[in-house]
């Protein structure tokens, strides 16, 4: 596996493997991998000749500098990882490889079709211009002909299809499923700053969303929401910043079952200091 730090160094390493007629696959990450990008690693290594990794964390995504500089940071446990799962580069830039100062100064603006106004987008405002910003940066520089993403961010998932039509880049999405603790518990970067009795308390958040399936289509919308969101703040100290079930192609809540064939519950939820999202498919 090749480590590359520098943009140039890539971009020419890329063109050599196009001049070969090799297939690209890449992950974009922030780091502190777990198994969930694990996966997305390995099937990008075994659907493609070449598999690249990017581990940057992204500044302009973050809307809470407490946040960004709590990220954990672990490239060097990251890069084994990746070895062992079949990367063929990983790409580690600082930030003044990917952005200038104007960049990281000024808002980057997109038209999100309204994607950005619902869920994460309304309690996280400026962080899907932040995705849309270092995933476009990092399709132009990798030029790759998959890009894999978990389906645990869900709204990005939508909203990174969008980018990708809209900017005409020529990238298969590859959407995988959420990989799991065996708790139930999704797996995520921000696991790891929970303590051990806060991650117990976490794994209720998916068994909660789990029993509701039971009730798909047969109960109310708005019923079902409202005794998901009261079963979840019963346990503990998890306090849910919002829980919405919603047409999983336009992400806009939907009032009754028959509105859409694809319905999926999405939910973020505040587990002591630590902002957890999951999501459900109903149908």
């Amino acid at each position: 596996m090749k480590i590359i730090t520098k943009t140039e160094a890539l971009l020419a390493e890329i063109k050599s493997l196009k001049c070969e007629g090799k297939s690209i696959g890449f992950v974009p990450t922030m780091g502190a991998l777990h198994q969930g990008h694990i996966t997305l690693v390995q099937r990008s290594a075994s659907e493609n000749d070449i598999c690249v990794v990017s581990v940057f964390v992204n500044p302009t995504q973050f809307n809470d500098a407490t946040d960004l500089e709590r990220y954990p940071r672990t490239l060097e446990a990251d890069a084994k990882l990746l070895e062992s799962a079949g990367c063929s580069i990983l790409f580690a830039p600082e930030a003044s490889e990917i952005y200038s100062s104007q960049e990281l100064s000024q808002p980057f603006e997109f038209d999100f079709g309204g994607l950005d106004e619902v869920m994460e987008g309304k309690f996280r405002p400026g962080h899907f211009n932040g995705v849309v910003q270092i995933v476009s940066k990092l399709f132009t520089i990798v030029q790759p002909d998959r890009a894999y993403f978990g389906e645990k961010d869900f709204q990005q998932l939508a909203i990174i299809r969008r980018m990708t039509t809209l900017m005409q880049f020529p990238v298969e999405i590859i959407a995988c499923p959420i990989v799991r603790e065996p708790s139930g518990l999704a797996r995520s970067s921000r696991n790891e700053l929970l303590s051990a009795e806060e991650r117990t308390l976490a794994a209720h958040i998916h068994a909660v969303l789990n029993e509701s399936l039971q009730f798909a289509t047969s109960c109310p919308i708005d019923d079902l929401v409202s005794a998901t969101i009261a079963a979840i703040e019963r346990k503990g100290t998890l306090k849910v910043e919002y829980y919405s079930i919603v047409d999983g192609n336009t992400l806009q809540p939907i009032e009754k079952w028959e509105e859409t064939d694809y319905a999926v519950g999405c939910v973020t939820v505040h587990c002591g200091a630590v902002r957890l999202i999951d999501n459900i498919r109903f149908k």
